[in-house]
């Protein structure tokens, strides 16, 4: 019984989490990126813990906000904003 709980479920989501880790591992500046709440921005700087995400343009100044890393959910192709 274990050892079908193990590959059914157990399994799947170590693999699912050793994926988000290393996304999160490769992020850079430029990447566009969708946080858990929702946030879709492109990535300004990026820290040890922490990201800063530039969500609009108001004028010459971007408007940005800092997330953690771990909060980033979703890495999307280059362009996707514009498209939004």
């Amino acid at each position: 019984m274990f050892i079908v709980l193990y590959f059914l479920m157990i399994r799947p989501q170590m693999k699912r989490a050793k994926e988000h880790r290393t996304m999160l591992e490769a992020l850079k500046k430029g990447d566009e990126v969708v946080t858990s709440g929702g946030v879709v921005g492109r990535i300004a700087r990026v820290g040890e813990s922490y990201i800063t995400l530039e969500i609009a343009r108001s004028g010459e100044s971007p408007v940005e906000v800092h997330v953690q890393k771990a909060a980033v959910q979703t890495l999307l192709p280059n362009g996707s904003i514009m498209a939004i």
